[in-house]
């Protein structure tokens, strides 16, 4: 019996995967495609667009021929993507450059500018993406000023999944969700924002045309079709933003619900009803559709920071434990759990890479404060373990003074198998916080906002059963207690550091 499946593809940093799911929301098959970050200078981040296009072409082909192998019908195919990608197009439809992801941060000292003026904090306040090296405003004013004559050829100003659909359908289209995350797209008005499109030096009609996530190309080529191994007439759903579709894979979908994600990195996110900004530009603000929208804020660092501490200063059981064919990180938890909450007043900025939100500062620096003679190797690990938390605890108080109290707390990415650290954010935050099975994150997310503009989902928030919630961590009052005072000094530490940072960054 022929039976239904989507597919959802996520243009991911590093790679793309193309995922089938049956309409229960089960996997069925999924490929993957890596391609390569390059990074020939300080600060650059850039990719190969045509490597990228190729990779989404290549998994979604197999995807769909296995569908076709077991007698699936591919109902649609849709899309996540990274945000913040930019590259310049001719007037032929050729890329002028590769794609520069939000990784590079070669335009910092036009960020600083921005964001330093008051036209600056009026664009974040109208577009909410706060102003950063990561974002393709800031891009676009450092090509602007750096390469004037590459610049000056551009007739379209685009990221890489508008590339890759545009290759396929021949209309330039961005969705709501990812066009917010440009600083060029007032999220209020859902249309490009006059100013940030002056101080950028870019016209409305060198952008994407702007649509809902439930937008739907048809008319396949033939030739495209049977690379792809789909019928002409297989509608293609544009999808949304990475992030706000791993929320919606979380059924993080009603005002309130936050998703905490740490994997190298770390984010928060929660649903709102209608967009909201800070007026001391701590954290994000994206569209999810029309009725959703994502707000929170990325740090720069999460499991890295454990990682370096294993590399640094466990070097020798890392060693013994991978010969053993051993997890070390089931070692490093043993040793923090010896120690009590708090770490006996030890604490830990995590600013190894310096940090986004909430205090967006690429000079920030790492540091252990309130060491003493009796603190041991396992004090500052578990401190690590704390600052991280920490560091996600204070993107959790922005959002609650932004748009209100955070009624439920979902947690995913690698730090979520580790008991003790998810069992910390739970006594840090003093919120429940529950473990979800989130199947493929964005891509599960591409697929359920394609379920719902194919009419094959009656709403976002009827996905409800399709997530499935395998554990949840109370809070314990007693630690709960004693991280709040220790965050108490915590929070106090950055301002009074910063000028420091900074000036260290000049030695």
């Amino acid at each position: 019996m022929q039976q239904s499946a989507i597919i959802g593809v996520d243009i991911g940093t590093t790679s793309t995967k193309a995922v089938a799911f049956g309409l229960g929301g089960e996997v069925l098959f999924q490929q993957v495609r890596e391609y390569p970050i390059i990074s020939e200078e300080p600060g650059q981040a850039e990719q190969e667009p045509e490597q990228v296009l190729q990779a989404v072409l290549s998994t979604l082909g197999e995807v769909a021929a296995w569908l076709q192998q077991y007698k699936y019908t591919p109902e649609g195919v849709s899309f996540s993507s990274a945000m913040h990608s930019l590259m310049l197009i001719d007037a032929q439809d050729q890329p002028l450059t590769r794609c520069f992801i939000w990784a590079d941060s070669r335009s910092h000292a036009c960020a600083d500018e921005i964001k330093n003026s008051t036209v600056g904090h009026k664009i974040y306040l109208q577009t909410g993406t706060p102003v950063h090296p990561m974002s393709p405003l800031p891009k676009l004013c450092w090509l602007r000023q750096e390469q004037p004559e590459l610049f000056g050829r551009a007739e379209k100003f685009i990221g890489i999944k508008e590339y890759v659909l545009f290759r396929l359908f021949g209309k330039y289209k961005i969705d709501y969700s990812v066009a917010s995350s440009m600083g060029l797209f007032n999220i209020f008005k859902f249309e490009w924002h006059q100013d940030a499109l002056q101080v950028a030096g870019v016209k409305p009609e060198q952008l994407p045309d702007p649509v809902p996530p439930t937008y739907t190309f048809k008319g396949l080529k033939p030739a495209d079709a049977e690379l792809l191994h789909l019928p002409t007439g297989t509608p293609f759903v544009i999808g949304a933003s990475d992030g706000c579709l791993a929320n919606l894979a979380s059924h993080a979908v009603r005002p309130g619900e936050a998703v905490v994600t740490i994997g190298t990195s770390g984010a928060v996110r929660m649903m709102a009803s209608q967009p909201a900004t800070d007026l001391k530009e701590r954290v994000f603000s994206y569209i999810l559709n029309e009725d959703h929208f994502v707000l929170g804020g990325a740090v720069n660092n999460g499991g890295v920071a454990l990682r370096w501490f294993r590399d640094t200063f466990y070097a020798a059981e890392t060693a013994e434990a991978n010969a053993k064919d051993q997890d070390i990180y089931e070692l490093l938890n043993d040793v923090a759990e010896t120690v009590k909450p708090g770490a006996e007043g030890l604490l830990f900025l995590p600013y190894l890479l310096g940090e986004r939100a909430p205090i967006w500062d690429g000079s920030a620096r790492a540091c252990f404060i309130g060491a003493n003679y009796n603190h041991t190797r396992a004090h500052f690990l578990r401190a690590v373990m704390e600052g991280v938390i920490f560091s996600v605890n204070s993107v959790v108080q922005a959002l609650e003074q932004t748009v209100g109290p955070v009624s439920a707390i979902y947690a995913n990415g690698g730090f979520s198998f580790s008991e003790l650290w998810v069992q910390m954010l739970a006594d840090v935050t003093g919120k429940k916080v529950q473990l979800t099975e989130t199947p493929e994150g964005s891509a599960f997310g591409a697929a359920l906002m394609g379920m719902y503009a194919l009419k094959l989902l009656p709403s976002l928030e009827d996905a409800e059963h399709m997530i499935r919630v395998s554990r949840i961590f109370e809070p314990i009052p007693q630690n709960h207690q004693t991280y709040a005072k220790s965050y108490a000094v915590y929070e106090t530490l950055y301002p009074k550091l910063k000028e420091g940072f900074e000036q260290l960054g000049k030695v």
